[in-house]
């Protein structure tokens, strides 16, 4: 069998197989910097531009019961400017903010007061306009007043203007359970603006609009998960997968928890997972790494060390002792997803487990042909291994064709399972799977922005190095092993399941007929 180009399979397999090794080995240079942050570099001259980005190392996980959400608001309030950026006039705005704290304060002892309310029944929700106290409606006109007050000297948008302006292109960041992200690309000739603009919003961030702010992440919590089909029952599938991590509650927060977070917390949690040696500057692009390393210098050692170095996590997942369930009707078609407890980032069954995920994924893979093709049972399958800074999990499950149930998913997932925990994977099968994840690789490498995300990634939730050594190790992984893990991780006792089936329609009570002509009724 020939492809388009005239290369046989096997001949591109190779080629896949081999040539991503050499082009994994990714050539980073790290150096520390007098402050504990440690800076990246890969140079590459194949276009005139640097992807640039930083790693906090936080995330949801790092949060605590009350304060959920606070990483990803915090996201957002590192976009709000400097003392340059962001206002026609600091000292009016710094005013303007400490009578916004003031005022807070106020608003805060009266949402105490309701919250009390609320516990002994006397109003059933706390955002209601009508359960708030009359003073608290008084202090809420008088915020609303100083926003308008501080909307009148702010520049909206100045730090991705200037950006915009030079030249850059696609500033953004992410958050999720174990870091926050900040990245842009920018021309080769333009690094040291960013050097300059991003060691700015470090050394002088200025939260300004953080109450609205926090309202608009709320709003997005509304948007993407209360009001999506299975966005609640996603949040409590997973809530109760997870016992005792802190992988329990979502990235965006709980919704009692968003209100309440105040910007004295915001100036804590600053001060203690955004220090220096907490973070990770990378460039990856056209530069020279001895000026690249000056300017980082120059810019990023003004930033003083932390007094303390931040918390780790120490409360780990309890072992799950009991198969766990939920059922849900939902308005989506009728599916089942599943999840096991497995291990976190760079542990070594999790290379095996991103092979045994490959092997029943995609539409080549065992889980489609087994029961898309074979049995018909489902139109959609899927499965993937998530290795986590604490902890992992492995996520299967499928949608139900019309006229079969979750359950019949379910236990055909089970079915293709048992077979991978009672035979070994043919040798031409494993290597299939391997050249799909070389390939992948090799792609993911080809270019300065793919490369700086695999590295804050990486590097965000334990150890960059993983760039270059995750393909040897998926490599090495042999038959064997995919079985030992199959059956070690694939237990009854280690599985949540989710069954989502349609919302029953309300029967229709009975109505006498209408008449066709209105005078009818009268005779």
């Amino acid at each position: 069998m020939k492809t388009r180009i005239g290369v046989s399979l096997p001949t591109l397999f190779l080629m896949a197989a081999l040539l991503p090794a050499a082009a994994q080995k990714v050539p980073v240079v790290e150096k520390q910097l007098a402050n504990g942050m440690r800076l990246l570099m890969v140079e590459r001259h194949d276009d005139p531009s640097v992807a640039g980005g930083w790693v906090a190392h936080v995330g949801s996980s790092n949060e605590k019961p009350g304060l959920t959400g606070i990483a990803h608001l915090f996201e957002h309030m590192m976009f709000k400017g400097t003392p340059t950026l962001g206002t026609k006039d600091y000292r009016q705005d710094l005013e303007i903010i400490a009578e916004q704290e003031r005022v807070r304060d106020e608003m805060r002892r009266e949402e105490k007061l309701m919250r009390e309310r609320y516990r002994r029944g006397e109003i059933d929700d706390l955002l209601k306009p009508e359960n708030k106290t009359e003073r608290y409606r008084q202090l809420e006109q008088q915020f609303n007043q100083l926003i308008a007050r501080q909307r009148e000297i702010l520049i909206k948008n100045e730090f991705d203007r200037v950006y915009t302006a030079a030249g850059a292109s696609g500033m953004n960041a992410f958050t999720s359970e174990d870091l926050t992200a900040y990245f842009i690309n920018v021309p080769a000739n333009k690094l040291e603006l960013w050097m300059w603009m991003e060691s700015e919003r470090l050394l002088h961030p200025v939260f300004r609009e953080f109450y609205a702010e926090r309202d608009v992440v709320y709003e997005e919590r509304r948007l993407r998960t209360e009001s999506t089909p299975l966005g609640r029952f996603a949040e409590q599938f997973n809530a109760l997968f997870w016992k005792s991590s802190p992988y329990s509650w979502p990235v965006i927060g709980w919704p009692s928890d968003l209100p309440t977070i105040t910007k004295a917390q915001a100036d804590e949690f600053y001060a203690t997972y955004y220090s220096p040696q907490n973070i990770t500057l990378i460039l990856v692009g056209d530069f020279n790494p001895d000026q690249a390393l000056a300017l980082a210098r120059k810019y990023f050692e003004r930033i003083p060390r932390g007094p303390h170095d931040p918390p780790e996590v120490v409360t780990t997942e309890i072992e799950q002792v009991a198969e766990q369930r939920m059922y849900a009707e939902a308005e989506t078609n009728p599916q089942v997803d599943i999840l096991w407890h497995t291990v976190p980032f760079k542990h070594k069954d999790s290379y095996a487990l991103e092979i045994l995920a490959q092997i029943l994924s995609t539409r080549t893979g065992r889980l489609y042909k087994g029961l898309v093709l074979g049995s018909e049972v489902a139109t959609e399958v899927y499965a993937a291994q998530n290795s986590q800074k604490w902890a992992g999990a492995f996520n299967a499950g499928g949608e139900a064709k019309d006229g079969h149930t979750p359950q019949e998913v379910e236990q055909g997932i089970y079915q293709v399972l048992e077979d991978l925990k009672r035979d070994l994977v043919p040798p031409d099968e494993l290597q299939k799977v391997k050249n799909n994840f070389a390939a992948a690789e090799y792609r993911r490498l080809s270019s300065n922005f793919p490369i700086l995300i695999q590295l804050l990634l990486n590097d965000g939730t334990g150890d960059w190095r993983e760039i270059n050594e995750a393909g040897p190790r998926i490599q090495a992984v042999t038959a064997e092993e995919v079985r030992r893990v199959a059956n070690r991780y694939f237990t009854k006792e280690n599985r949540t399941v989710a069954i989502y089936t349609r919302k029953a329609k309300a029967p229709q009570t009975a109505q006498s007929p209408v008449p066709a002509n209105p005078s009818e009724a009268s005779q």
